[in-house]
């Protein structure tokens, strides 16, 4: 069975973020065919869309290399999310479908009531799970892409903070959710907009300075999903 190339793409994607390849560490069409049981082509085919993405530089010499974002780049990425997520907010009060209300509100169900409890590892993935939701509802796949690719590349460079009061942070979450719910575009950009800007307050750079370069290759568990991804 041939694995796609998206697949291996996903796979490559997620441990760059996870910091399994170092920054700057070269990444060869062997080395990478191997660890993810795939032949070179989608191997290949992978590199070109990360490279396209920003995960991935060609080096003369060297070919393939994780990058190695500067902090005003890492900065920048922060500036774009907190332009483009109300925008996507505001699409999605004018787009969104009944199917993506329905997991909206769910997830802001269940948001709250884990939050009562607590910060918890849980509350963060539930988090991302409904800025991805969000993002899907815009009814732009463009800008859907673009959010999806903004967010990879913060979770790689920036550790997060848990909020001290995630009950506040869920509220929110609900908030625009009821926004979007009433088809009230300026109301979902607003509330997004002050709950961008209080998240991005919590980001803290991983990589402060140059950072060192070298090929190490830590431990992962991570395997091709041949089934697909949410990314």
């Amino acid at each position: 069975m041939r694995i796609p190339a998206h697949s291996v793409c996903t796979a490559i994607r997620d441990d760059i973020v996870a910091g399994v390849y170092e920054r700057g560490g070269r990444l060869t069409e062997e080395l990478l065919a191997r660890r993810y049981g795939v032949s070179r082509v989608p191997v290949r085919e992978a590199l070109r869309t990360l490279e396209a993405e920003g995960f991935v530089v060609t080096r003369r010499h060297a070919g393939a290399c994780v990058a190695e974002p500067t902090e005003q780049e890492a900065a920048d990425l922060l500036e774009m999310r907190m332009l483009l997520e109300p925008l996507g907010a505001a699409r999605a009060a004018q787009r969104r479908t009944e199917a993506h209300l329905k997991v909206l509100r769910g997830l802001v169900r269940l948001g709250q009531e884990r939050a009562r409890r607590g910060p918890s590892e849980d509350l963060r993935s539930l988090g991302g799970w409904f800025h991805e939701t969000l993002a899907q509802a815009c009814g732009s796949p463009a800008l859907t892409s673009t959010l999806g690719q903004l967010r990879h590349k913060i979770a790689w460079m920036y550790a997060v903070e848990a909020p001290a009061n995630p009950m506040e942070s869920w509220a929110e979450h609900g908030g625009i959710v009821d926004a979007v719910a009433r088809g009230d575009s300026e109301r979902a950009r607003a509330i997004t907009a002050l709950h961008t800007e209080r998240a991005t307050a919590a980001h803290r750079l991983r990589f402060p300075g140059a950072g060192d370069r070298g090929d190490r290759v830590r431990t992962s568990q991570h395997a091709v999903n041949v089934s697909g991804s949410r990314h």
